[in-house]
């Protein structure tokens, strides 16, 4: 599937579930392989394309709303999240979807927002527990 993301020298200004923070998101190749680059502020993470088509299909199958809940890599994710899921070993990949060492969590942080503007999900926007379900 191809999506609308934006290029390095014109990327997507997106803002986290609170709509507190900016951030923003582009497709580039790093070793061959499509990726999502996540750039806040002067930190960059890496995260595998394939993530929106797995999490879409995952959504759809859970069938209603999912917390999001967001942590670093270093810490653990609360079980049932998106967070969770997106580092799970069950889940397609079999493992992390963030693709730089050290920078491999806040998946349920940067993800959904770029989801929501591809139409593929809708997330809620509360100051905490934002959650998250897939547009058909």
């Amino acid at each position: 599937m191809k999506y609308d993301i934006g290029t390095k020298e014109a990327p997507l200004a997106l803002k986290t579930p609170p709509l507190t923070s900016d951030y923003t998101m582009h497709l580039d190749v790093k070793d061959g392989k499509e990726v999502l680059v996540c750039t806040v502020g002067k930190t960059v993470l890496l995260y595998d394309v394939r993530c929106l088509a797995d999490l879409h299909s995952m959504l759809k199958k859970h069938g209603d709303w999912m917390d999001l809940g967001s942590a670093d890599e270093q810490k653990p994710a609360k079980e049932g999240t998106v967070e969770a899921w997106g580092r799970s070993e069950t889940n397609p990949v079999k493992g992390w979807y963030g693709l730089k060492k050290g920078l491999r969590g806040r998946f349920g942080m940067y993800i959904p927002p770029l989801m929501e503007h591809l139409d593929l999900a809708e997330v809620t926007h509360d100051a905490k527990g934002n959650k998250m379900r897939a547009k058909s």
